[in-house]
């Protein structure tokens, strides 16, 4: 289960990662409304744990963008803002849940419990490629029809580029998308390492991973 955590709070964010990714969540932070929102753009997100109050675009209005974008991913807003009218703000923007600074930690864990046992009306749509096709909600790949056995984080190497479709996706931008520490594939081969090896399962699946030197990697269907 991946989850983003929007706090500008570094030591609150550093907390929230900390505990979640101990929870065994897969947790990206950004410190900015804005910065949220670019990741959405990108990403599926299960859960969004997003602060009201941050530099760039407030909480609230994340909220508002991810559900007029038809982002599926649920939303639990985090804040000091306690009053009633606050609370249904919050919900009318778009967020499923909202919890009340300070809190304790093992709530905010059950409730992102509770939102990933909760069924959204968007299902993640279904990226295609050629013959490749990756569901984003049932994690799988399938090519020409036939599941395709691939690792994790070569699954997730796979979905930014099939996101990213045809722009040159950065090493740093893998790594921080496939990998829980973007410091372990970085300064190695790791990442050349799995490029190899889904270009050796997209035989005959109609596209192609290209290597641009000095800049990353992008995906090319063949014609």
């Amino acid at each position: 289960m991946r989850i983003l955590v929007a706090e500008d709070d570094r030591g609150l964010r550093e907390v929230l990662v900390q505990g979640l990714e101990d929870a065994g969540y897969f947790v990206d932070a950004v410190d900015r409304g804005d910065d949220a929102i670019e990741q959405l753009k990108f990403y599926e997100y299960d859960v969004a744990i997003l602060d009201w109050r941050m530099p760039g675009v407030p909480g609230v209005d994340v909220a508002s963008w991810a559900r007029a974008n038809d982002r599926p991913t649920a939303i639990l807003m985090l804040t000091a803002r306690d009053a009633p009218p606050d609370r249904i703000q919050g919900l009318d923007a778009g967020a499923d849940d909202y919890l009340v600074k300070p809190f304790d930690f093992g709530e905010l864990v059950a409730r992102v419990r509770a939102l990933q046992r909760r069924p959204r009306g968007v299902d993640a749509p279904v990226l295609t490629r050629g013959g490749l096709s990756l569901d984003p909600a049932r994690r799988h790949v399938t090519l020409n029809g036939r599941l395709l056995n691939v690792t994790t984080a070569e699954f997730h190497i796979l979905e930014l580029l099939m996101r990213r479709f045809p722009a040159v996706v950065e090493r740093k931008a893998i790594a921080e998308h496939a990998w829980r520490d973007e410091t372990e594939p970085l300064g190695s081969n790791v990442i050349d390492v799995k490029m190899s090896r889904l270009r050796a399962k997209l035989v005959n699946s109609g596209v192609r991973i290209v290597t641009v030197r000095g800049s990353g990697f992008r995906l090319e269907e063949l014609t």
